[in-house]
């Protein structure tokens, strides 16, 4: 298909690029794709088709003011996009529209759009595939209405939860899910046909708010703290393919930046996003009518500024005058000098690249419409209802009280108290309908509209009026303010058998957290037949989760993410027993508190070599590739042969958390008991990342610990194994994962503050290696003679030798390295003139027979050796020297046989670290070996 144009004819569904000179030569044109702008109205109007026909403006955001339904949404796109068309655009608009689900969302049809959970209610589900699914779902009925850019994923990391405007709209306070969960939403919007744009660089997860408007909410994070945590999603999120990136308007001020506007600045987008980051896409600003911005800078000369930071779109949501501005100044940029035509050039070819992922001429003239959005129709809301069951958490329920029907007769009176609270987002058409305002206490009329025709008040009393016929009794509703508890509120509660309090954002609207705690006072001195009885208390969070999440005083507490009619309606099968919630805090907060799913106690049976090892290897890799792109896991490399060493000098027992019907593994734990230095070990406790949050890894624990405490003879405790060599300790490459598995090992019973740093190291390049030459030096003046030896008949003197180490697995690495002459060996260093032993090392092959226990030698594509277990006898004077040496002549041995790295499997932190970094090894893994003695050990509650 061919269309005809005004300036020339070409093809609907080939993008034209940067090679078609004759379609860019005018620089107003390209100028034109560097804007991004909003208009009034749901229909065209003369100042967007102004911008679109005299301006060539490239790019429309659509907003909730702009829509009233999916067949209108259809129309206005299509407009738009015929007017570029036949006004000569060489390529489509981009059409971008936030719909973040949740309260946030652009587009509202009850018939046609489907409601899905808030961000954060999502990362509630536990599921990245639910994540895509959502995303792709989303994306789908977006792109039959003709949108091709979506403004998402949010990758904000709530780096400080309690006082943050983006709430619910975040994944949670944990780093590495977020990212997860940004990454499951970018590829689901991608796989449904959009192009993608991440927000809001470099975060809003951690603002510090100064006062009055024009205060610019502040970043005090220094790049290296954002490195470790806000910017981990981001990271992520790039590497995995994300097409735009929106950088907020935020000032940022800490040791080596101090900028008044992150999108203005050239710190933050060039070198920052761009050269630290390496992101090559579509960088849009914050929009430059927000307040502090416009009356700070100018949009005028924001406009250059931020083009000149390195974005290439800038945004400006709504007034036409402040558009016109902004187009002339870039044009004054231009011939002044200001803004170099290069500058022009590379943001007009990213542009062009963007619009050639999501959209050609076939595909903007010819949207899909309502007969696609029917038939995926079903299907969205099977995925819906599915993800708010999955979504809803019951934080804690602690005197059992939901059911309802568990403490309730239908013909007791139930309390509702709901908060005075600001409608949601809406469409155009929702919000021409006028609210109604709640009177009476009662609320048992019937209930039929949708969330896109509800405001305010209205959709707390729908949800009262929903409860009250699931349940067929009364619900008393009435609303409270910040005037706290008034005499009719204690009236009501004193009469009604239950109470529900719905708060949301109590942590910012601190009013609503008076409330509760009063009311939850009231319930508490309730006289029943002149005895002392507590009113049951049940308090919904519908929006940020951590209002009450640590306040253990709030004995049943339930959190929706969102009070949309889809999320009230699942919270009503809640209340009344119809449905079961599976949800679970996100983020770090749920290790800091224990919720109701850390009462279930899962089967865990014993693990059956033959019975098991596809699934554990299914499992292994399923873990190793949820990891962070940016370096290769733990796991990289391991089998269950990994972990079944099969050695006589270990008892080994291994733990499974099975789905029998579909025969996978969802939690995995090994145990050894080394009899050579009596020490029980947990080398690996592994949970599929879908599973976690439900106390398969706590059972997994508690079983291991029952067992080897039944051992006698055992003297020590110990997390992570030398032997097998995969996790050394507690894992700290994420300073955030680091932080999470110590918190929850704690609250196992482990003490973590008494870990010792353990890592593995690694040095490459072996061929061009050079020993440094004050190591060469020492080792000359040493009075130490070295050899390397091989086989049993050296068995004697060296276990006498290393007897004098009491760490777990050195002796049994000896002894195999011993019995395999051909692929290992050992290098010992002697006194000359008596012989006497005073250190050694072991040499291991990847062709070794205990190989599979050292996975880090498959963790490069380089042929490896391992340099493993160096024990110095006690007393030693030349210490650094003597490890130098061992490592040296190991290094030497191993180049002749020619590798090309070697693999320190264990090294201890905080002695041997220097020593060998100076001689060029690079850290592979860090970790926190946590030991104790047998006697602090029991089992967890």
């Amino acid at each position: 298909m061919r269309l005809a144009t005004g300036a020339e004819t070409i093809s609907s569904s080939t993008p034209v690029s940067m090679e078609s000179p004759s379609a860019w030569d005018d620089m107003n044109r390209a100028m034109g794709q560097m804007f991004i702008m909003g208009f009034d109205g749901t229909e065209v109007t003369p100042q967007i088709r102004s911008l679109i026909e005299d301006h060539h403006l490239g790019t429309i955001l659509l907003t909730a003011k702009n829509l009233k339904s999916a067949e209108q949404t259809t129309r206005l796109v299509l407009d738009l996009q015929t007017i570029a068309h036949d006004a000569g655009h060489p390529v489509p608009l981009l059409i971008g529209l936030d719909q973040e689900n949740g309260g946030v969302n652009s587009l509202f049809d009850e018939a046609y759009i489907r409601q899905f959970p808030s961000a954060m209610g999502v990362a509630a589900t536990g599921s990245t595939e639910m994540a895509y699914e959502i995303a792709k779902a989303t994306g789908q009925e977006l792109g039959a209405v003709g949108i091709n850019w979506i403004m998402g994923p949010c990758l904000d990391v709530l780096t400080n939860v309690k006082n943050q405007p983006l709430g619910v709209r975040s994944m949670g306070d944990d780093p590495e899910e977020v990212s997860r969960f940004g990454v499951a939403f970018m590829k689901g919007y991608k796989d449904a046909g959009l192009a993608t744009c991440g927000k809001h660089f470099p975060s809003y997860g951690n603002l510090e708010f100064l006062g009055s408007s024009l205060d610019v909410p502040i970043i005090t994070d220094s790049l290296e703290q954002l490195s470790l945590s806000a910017l981990v999603p981001f990271r992520n999120a790039i590497a995995q393919g994300l097409d735009g990136m929106m950088v907020g308007g935020c000032a940022m001020s800490s040791a080596g930046v101090n900028v008044m506007h992150a999108c203005l600045s050239e710190q933050v987008v060039d070198n920052l996003l761009r050269d630290d980051l390496g992101f090559d896409g579509v960088v849009m600003s914050e929009c430059l009518e927000m307040e502090a911005l416009s009356q700070n800078i100018g949009v005028g000369g924001g406009t250059v500024m931020a083009v000149n930071a390195g974005c290439d779109l800038v945004l400006l949501c709504r007034l036409f005058s402040v558009q016109q501005e902004a187009l002339r100044y870039l044009k004054l940029g231009l011939q002044d000098g200001a803004i170099s035509a290069e500058r022009v050039r590379k943001s007009l070819k990213r542009v062009l690249h963007l619009k050639s992922t999501c959209t050609n001429w076939e595909k903007a003239l010819g949207p899909p419409g309502i007969p696609n959005l029917s038939t995926v129709q079903s299907a969205h809301t099977r995925l819906s209802a599915e993800a708010y069951t999955a979504s809803i958490t019951v934080v804690r329920d602690k005197d059992q009280l939901l059911p309802l029907s568990n403490i309730l007769d239908p013909e007791e009176e139930i309390l509702l108290l709901t908060p005075l609270v600001k409608p949601l987002p809406a469409s155009a058409l929702s919000k021409g309908v006028a609210a109604t305002s709640l009177h009476s206490p009662s609320a048992i009329t019937p209930w039929g509209q949708s969330v896109s025709l509800m405001s305010g008040e209205n959709v707390f009393r729908e949800f009262g009026r929903s409860l009250a016929r699931k349940r067929q009794g009364r619900v008393l509703h009435t609303s409270y303010t910040a005037h706290g508890v008034r005499p009719a509120h204690e009236n009501l509660v004193n009469r009604a058998a239950a109470i529900i309090v719905v708060t949301a954002d109590a942590n910012q609207n601190l009013y609503q957290s008076g409330f509760t705690k009063h009311v939850g006072m009231i319930c508490k001195s309730q006289l029943t037949g002149g005895e002392r009885r507590e009113k049951p208390l049940v308090v919904v969070s519908v929006s940020s989760p951590y209002d009450f999440a640590l306040d253990v005083s709030i004995g049943t507490y339930v959190c929706t993410y969102d009070f949309t009619e889809t999320s009230l309606q699942t919270l009503v099968e809640v209340l009344v027993g119809d449905l079961s919630p599976t949800g679970a805090l996100p983020g770090t907060v749920r290790q800091r508190q224990k919720d109701h799913h850390s009462k279930a106690h899962w089967l865990v049976e014993n693990f059956d070599e033959d019975r098991d090892s596809k699934a554990l290897d299914d499992l292994l890799q399923t873990i190793e590739q949820e990891g962070p792109v940016n370096r290769r896991s733990e796991l990289f490399g391991c089998s269950t042969k990994t972990f079944c060493l099969h050695n006589p000098g270990v008892e080994e027992a291994h733990y499974v958390v099975r789905n029998s019907s579909t025969r996978s593994i969802l939690g995995f734990c090994c145990t050894y008991l080394f009899k050579s230095t009596a020490t029980a070990v947990i080398g690996a406790i592994l949970v599929d990342p879908d599973r976690r949050k439900l106390s398969i890894g706590n059972s997994l624990h508690t079983r291991a610990i029952r067992n080897l405490l039944q051992h006698r003879g055992v003297r020590r405790f110990q997390l992570g194994s030398r032997l097998p060599s995969v996790f050394l300790g507690i894992p700290t490459d994420s300073q955030a994962e680091r932080k999470r598995l110590r918190r929850w090992f704690a609250s196992i019973g482990w003490n973590t503050a008494l870990s010792r740093p353990v890592c593995s190291m690694i040095l490459k390049d072996l061929g061009t290696w050079k020993a440094p030459e004050k190591v060469s030096r020492s080792m000359q003046q040493a009075e130490i003679d070295f050899e390397l030896v091989h086989g049993p008949e050296y068995a004697e003197s060296i276990v006498e030798h290393i007897k004098s180490s009491t760490r777990q697995g050195v002796m049994e690495v000896y002894q195999l390295a011993l019995a395999d002459n051909t692929s290992c060996g050992v290098i010992r260093a002697k006194r000359p003139k008596h012989g006497t032993v005073l250190g050694s090392v072991v040499l291991c092959s990847p062709g070794a027979s205990w190989a599979d226990a050292l996975p880090a030698l498959k963790n490069t594509s380089e042929l490896t050796w391992a340099i493993s277990s160096p024990v110095i006898s006690p007393g030693v004077g030349e210490y650094s020297t003597l490890l130098q040496g061992l490592i040296l002549l190991g290094i030497r041995q191993v180049k002749k046989q020619q590798a090309d790295a070697v693999l320190l499997d264990c090294v201890d932190g905080d002695g041997q670290f220097d020593s060998l970094s100076a001689m060029g090894f690079s850290v592979l893994h860090t970790f926190e070996e946590v030991s104790c003695d047998a006697e602090s050990m029991s089992v967890p509650a």
